[in-house]
């Protein structure tokens, strides 16, 4: 069965028509990965993709005015809305995985369309210039981006991402790093009397949970390991100032209020893991390939620029003379 918010996905694609086109549009934010083969450890539904195909794999499923719509057609309809593990599955396949009503949905709409593409060309507006200059323009676009596509992706493998992540972590250089809890409360006098509490041997992480108005009391003041740079000034420096086990010795204020800090661990670090880093470096990569592919392709290419003539200047507004001032009232003329 299909997971519930790929359900929702695909009844929201139908609810709101006619969606991207199909295919990620290649660009700076806009890149796809691309599908990954199954392996022995694959989900169900990748496994399934690999099992052949029934004898009608892309049955009929309704004609418009004796024109067929088929499996793959009402599938394709969908893509946009499924998982990129997904798309990679054969239509007979995926039918089985949608809910009856959304499939339903899916093939109601695409009777839609076609009625409405037979009734647009019945009325000739595939001859009508402006409209076959937008279809090029869409050709050309898809053309472009599924060249890029073929140029790019195939360069940005888990491998590549690898050795990119790795040569970029030995140039960086260690950055010293604390894991710390602390207890926030509004006033000074609320922050000493917790800390005496601490000190006669009360629990840190259940004083936290207890008394401290920051979120991360639910995990006992637990902020994780974080940088110098990445608190407010008063807090670094007392943090980075004490060693594992130590709990401040006075309260810290901040522009946030007044903090009890305990110090668990510290370490010195490269950066993000790689799995942390994957997405982000992906597309950092993606954007570069992209950059390189068109380079490529416009050196391979004879090109001419023609200058435009320069658009006629226009004429200078005729400036008419104004008509003398009369004479004012009371004042002599001159004598002719």
């Amino acid at each position: 069965m299909i997971r519930t918010p790929l359900a929702a996905l695909l009844l929201a694609t139908v609810a709101f028509g006619v969606g991207a086109p199909l295919g990620a549009r290649l660009g700076a934010q806009t890149v796809a990965p691309a599908p990954v083969a199954p392996s022995p450890a694959a989900p169900p539904a990748a496994a399934a993709a690999a099992a052949p195909a029934p004898e009608d794999a892309n049955p009929v499923l309704a004609r418009v005015n004796g024109d067929e719509i088929r499996l793959d057609e009402v599938i394709a309809s969908a893509s946009e809305a499924m998982p990129p593990e997904l798309r990679s599955v054969p239509p007979h396949l995926l039918r089985s995985m949608l809910p009856p009503q959304v499939f339903e949905q899916l093939v109601d709409r695409a009777i839609t369309d076609r009625a409405m593409v037979q009734a647009a060309r019945a009325a000739q507006l595939d001859q009508d210039p402006e409209v076959r200059r937008r279809l090029q323009l869409a050709e050309n676009a898809e053309l472009r981006d599924t060249l890029l596509r073929r140029e790019v992706l195939p360069r940005v493998t888990d491998e590549t991402l690898r050795a990119r992540y790795e040569r970029d972590a030995a140039g960086r250089p260690a950055e010293e790093e604390v894991r710390a809890r602390h207890i926030l409360v509004p006033n000074e006098a609320d922050a000493r009397a917790i800390l005496a509490e601490i000190q006669r041997g009360a629990s840190f992480e259940e004083v936290a949970r207890r008394r401290s108005t920051d979120p991360a009391a639910r995990n006992g003041g637990d902020l994780g390991f974080f940088r110098r740079r990445d608190m407010v000034p008063e807090f670094a420096t007392a943090a980075f100032a004490m060693q594992p086990g130590q709990v401040s010795t006075n309260p810290v204020r901040s522009q946030f209020g007044w903090h009890v800090i305990k110090v668990e661990e510290r370490r010195s670090s490269r950066g993000p893991s790689f799995e942390d880093s994957k997405d982000t470096l992906r597309q950092t990569m993606i954007e570069e390939e992209v950059q390189a592919a068109v380079q490529r392709i416009r050196t391979g290419a004879r090109i001419e620029r023609v200058d435009a003539p320069a658009p006629a200047a226009a004429p200078a507004p005729a400036v008419q003379a104004e008509p003398p001032a009369p004479a004012s009232p009371g004042r002599t003329q001159p004598r002719r």
